[in-house]
């Protein structure tokens, strides 16, 4: 792995995917959108605050995108970006190991 400056882009990435929520957020949008409601009684042991938390950050750092859906009722959906959508093969390989 090539460093950047002082930086593996390989551990920054995984520092950036790490914790309890995210690597399950990414695989849940593997399948499509994703609902902030959807996610809490998907994922067990999530909560509201570390559930908003971790999906800012993933829309914070371009791995998931988030788009409001104006129907009736007003919501919102995260899916995987094009930069999320890179990371595919990756998880593919970690999920090998």
């Amino acid at each position: 792995m090539q460093k950047v400056g002082n930086r593996c882009p390989a551990e920054e990435l995984l520092k950036l995917l790490s914790g309890k929520l995210k690597p399950q957020i990414f695989q849940l949008a593997l399948s499509g959108p994703l609902r902030f409601n959807s996610l809490l009684r998907e994922i067990e042991g999530a909560n509201k605050q570390s559930l908003a938390i971790a999906l800012k950050e993933l829309v914070d750092e371009g791995y998931l995108a988030k788009e409001v859906i104006s129907q009736k009722p007003l919501h919102i959906e995260y899916m995987l970006s094009d930069q999320g959508k890179a990371l595919i093969p990756i998880f593919q390989q970690l999920e090998r190991l």
